[in-house]
């Protein structure tokens, strides 16, 4: 046994990152302000394929990443928010059952809340694209995710094993309200903002990026 962090599907999730795509970036001219001119690049499209295809150009070249993934609270936002499977789908693709479908793990020895079947579409959902992320850095480049209390831990640990826990830089907690909660005896008024840089022994040039 060793420590490690894992979840159904992981190595689907790795090969997903270093899968190749048949795809390209088409340029909207008509839709563009002073196309030729500006040093200003706006993409439309989904990310992993995006993240993709801005391999070939900007792979080792981006300074500075903030990413506002979803934070899988099931909120009815414009794009999918919800990234738990039902028990059924979760069992079966964890490996709960033997091949002729026989329960491995009872419901007396199953903590049916942390058993992690409302993360592992998340987690397969935000690996391939911070893999990808990583990738584009340059060495002296860092990277800022937004996240709150529901998926925090998780992303934390799959960072580390992405970019390295050594490159950890700093959880960087900001008030989002300032008004209580009447719902709730504790009001969770912060969320909370990853940070992580490619090369820690270059971390002196992170404050380039970083208000002061």
């Amino acid at each position: 046994e060793r420590y490690q962090f894992t979840w159904p599907d992981k190595r689907q999730a790795i090969l997903t990152a270093n899968a190749p795509i048949n795809k390209t970036l088409r340029p909207r001219r008509e839709e563009s302000v002073n196309f030729d001119e500006t040093e200003n690049l706006y993409i439309e499209g989904d990310n992993l394929e995006v993240l993709k295809l801005l391999q070939e150009t900007y792979l080792g070249k981006i300074k500075m990443i903030y990413i506002d993934p979803p934070y899988n609270t099931g909120n009815d936002f414009v794009y999918n928010d919800e990234f738990s499977v039902s028990s059924s789908e979760f069992s079966e693709r964890s490996g709960n059952f033997d091949e002729e479908g026989n329960l491995l793990v009872d419901n007396y020895t199953r903590n049916t809340e942390s058993n992690g079947r409302f993360h592992t579409d998340w987690l397969n959902m935000m690996y391939p694209r911070l893999k990808l992320a990583r990738d584009l850095l340059s060495d002296d480049g860092v990277i800022f995710i937004s996240i709150d209390d529901n998926e925090v831990e998780n992303l934390k640990k799959v960072c580390d094993e992405i970019f390295g826990a050594s490159n950890f830089v700093a959880n960087i907690i900001w008030q989002k309200k300032t008004s209580s909660d009447a719902r709730m005896d504790i009001s969770a008024a912060h969320d909370y903002i990853l940070c992580f840089t490619k090369n820690r022994n270059l971390e002196k040039y992170l404050f380039n990026y970083l208000p002061y």
